[in-house]
């Protein structure tokens, strides 16, 4: 039983150590392998973006087609190769997560359905008519943790970390604020409702934040 007590929480340490250098190594393996090759088929092919442009959430469906093609496939195209390397990863998940809102608005979101059994035949890989929001929805929740925790210690990044001053992380009023504006602008692009209330929460708590902030 002591034996027991002393190996587990030295094993655990041991997995977190190892963790912060390999966990978030296969999300960044897999995004960016996808995300290059999203890129590079368009890069290739030709410009379907205007045979969706009403699809398209505001305000992307005010972009000129031919420049939200390019955007679409360089960001994929420099956002595959940067999460590769582990550089900028913050910034490339972040913009990557946005892109594939709209991608899932535009594309892959049920065009009409009144109720969440309806919503929910559209996790799925092939569209039946219902959507096919299953894939996206994948790569939403992969790319959370490289925003929230950044590339690990296999990266550039860390690299670059370990030249400037650390800082210890923080959740308070007006980290929690910015996060929840920041989630529920994108979000509303394809739930208007939840998305716009979680971005009102963000703005009252972030300004609550500026006025009286947290000690």
């Amino acid at each position: 039983m002591k034996f027991g007590t002393y190996r587990w929480p030295k094993c655990r340490e041991q997995l977190e150590g190892i963790g912060r250098w390999m966990a978030p190594l296969g999300l960044r393996l897999v995004l960016a392998w996808e995300f290059y090759e999203a890129g590079r088929e368009k890069l290739r092919g030709e410009n379907w973006f205007p045979s969706i442009m009403d699809a398209f959430p505001f305000p992307f469906d005010r972009i000129p087609t031919d420049f939200s093609w390019a955007l679409a496939t360089w960001f994929e195209l420099i956002g595959g190769v940067a999460l590769l390397l582990g550089f900028g990863t913050r910034f490339f998940a972040a913009s990557l997560f946005v892109l594939t809102i709209v991608a899932t608005a535009a594309v892959h979101w049920p065009q009409d359905w009144m109720g969440l059994s309806e919503l929910a035949k559209g996790y799925a890989i092939t569209d039946n008519g219902g959507g096919n929001y299953k894939l996206p929805l994948i790569y939403l929740t992969m790319l959370l943790p490289l925003v929230f925790h950044g590339a690990g210690k296999l990266s550039v990044d860390a690299l670059i970390s370990c030249r400037s001053s650390a800082m210890l992380p923080t959740a308070d009023r007006f980290g929690w604020g910015v996060f929840l504006l920041a989630f529920g602008l994108p979000l509303s692009m394809l739930l208007p409702l939840p998305g716009l209330t979680i971005a009102a929460t963000g703005l009252v708590l972030s300004m609550l934040a500026l006025r009286r902030p947290l000690a």
